[in-house]
């Protein structure tokens, strides 16, 4: 099994480095780990206190970002080594603030493994969610130091609850101890026999409440929105677009929209905007003014960094992703109290099946599923007021796990 593995890793770095010659995101995959060991023998101290965080991507980020925060400021005295496997969350968040180094993980071979922990010689580490590396965490184990997997959950179809599933099992087997988001995920372990589970929620939430403290004012977006139904769609992509805007053309009820797709590029900017109707005055954020915004019935935000903050100018949320591999985060909006519509890929998602059932929540799978929900609720505040009240309410009910997650490690 660790041959084949070790076969398949080859094959996709292989594939990666083809793909690379014509992809922009395969060319920043290999590209950002050119010269990575020299990196970071030059970069790291080796009598540093080291504490390693990894995440996949940036969503995973998301989850571990509380507890890197928490964690910095509670042991000043270690350094926060960062990494990720994507380019999707190292170049957004190379430049984090509160982390020391930030770099690519190296690609999952004995060689590599062994190289990279020799450099860095963390005192302990963390991986969100459900990143798994083999010969990683083979070496963390035969060097004692404390691992740990943050905010994890565990479905019955995973390779780990497999009869054949044996080596995946083995590095279950080699973690510290597992902080996962739900009782289902503790008894899956518990069936294969690991009992190091702790119950603690989705650090998420710690995330998001802490974005209503710490949200950025946005003066032409609050004074587009001043007295004005708003309807903020995050994270969209084509397929959410098209029934959206269909319903924006189609509706007489009055409503302002501020898009935040995905997709920034300017093309894909360009064909959002020809969708809306010719009747509709739209504007991009980057080219809003005090003037122009007064007249702009649609504003579409062509940055990055900037939707956590603008849902709290909205009534009503939608979140794009439920017509394709799945929906983006919806607890940005449920935080500040906004009733959330996604697409009807969504069931891998806790924290939209249980606001769905809670009520704050609606999944949609066509047109007339939407105009059905967004005629509802922009036609009856009290709907608003009561779906968005459950949402908040969710949000703050389910915080903490990050300070539950601090409380249990024991770091020297």
């Amino acid at each position: 099994m660790t041959i084949f593995y070790l076969f398949g890793i080859w094959i996709f770095n292989v594939l990666v480095s083809i793909v690379s010659l014509f992809n922009p995101k395969a060319s920043l995959w290999i590209k950002g780990r050119k010269n990575l060991f020299k990196n970071l023998e030059h970069r790291i101290n080796p009598l540093d206190k080291i504490a390693w965080f990894h995440c996949a991507s940036l969503g995973e980020f998301e989850q571990g970002r509380p507890v890197i925060e928490a964690f910095k400021e509670k042991y000043s005295e270690y350094k926060i080594l960062l990494t990720f496997y994507s380019p999707s969350g190292y170049e957004v968040r190379k430049n984090y603030e509160k982390a020391d180094y930030v770099f690519y993980l190296p690609i999952d071979t004995p060689k590599n493994a062994k190289r990279f922990l020799s450099i860095v010689n963390p005192q302990v580490v963390f991986f969100i969610k459900y990143e798994f590396w083999y010969f990683f965490l083979r070496e963390i184990k035969n060097r004692n130091i404390p691992l740990y997997l943050v905010s994890g959950i565990f479905r019955e179809n995973q390779l780990f609850f497999k009869k054949f599933g044996a080596k995946c099992k083995k590095m279950l087997s080699w973690f510290t101890h597992f902080f996962v988001q739900n009782e289902e995920s503790k008894e899956l372990l518990q069936s294969i026999n690991i009992d190091n589970v702790t119950v603690t929620g989705d650090t998420r939430f710690d995330r998001v409440y802490a974005i209503t403290q710490q949200s950025k004012d946005l003066p032409l977006i609050k004074k587009f929105t001043e007295n004005s139904l708003v309807l903020v769609a995050g994270s969209t992509w084509k397929p959410d677009e098209d029934i959206l805007l269909k319903y924006y053309n189609e509706t007489k009820i009055p409503f302002k929209l501020i898009i935040a797709p995905h997709e920034i590029y300017n093309e894909n900017i360009k064909r959002i905007i020809k969708t809306i109707s010719e009747q509709k005055v739209v504007i991009r954020n980057s080219e809003a003014t005090e003037e122009n915004i007064k007249k702009a019935d649609v504003i579409i935000i062509d940055s990055i960094g900037l939707l956590s903050s603008v849902y709290k100018y909205g009534n009503v949320a939608y979140i794009g992703g439920g017509f394709g591999k799945g929906i983006h985060n919806i607890l940005e909006a449920a935080t500040f109290g906004l009733p959330i519509i996604f697409g009807s890929n969504y069931n891998k998602f806790k924290e939209a099946v249980d606001l769905i059932k809670l009520g704050g929540s609606a999944s949609i799978s066509n047109y007339e599923e939407i105009r059905y929900t967004l005629d509802s609720l922009l036609e009856n505040k009290d709907n608003i007021s009561l779906m968005g009240k459950i949402s908040s309410e969710f949000v703050n009910k389910n915080k903490g796990a990050t300070t539950e997650i601090l409380n249990f490690v024991d770091v020297k």
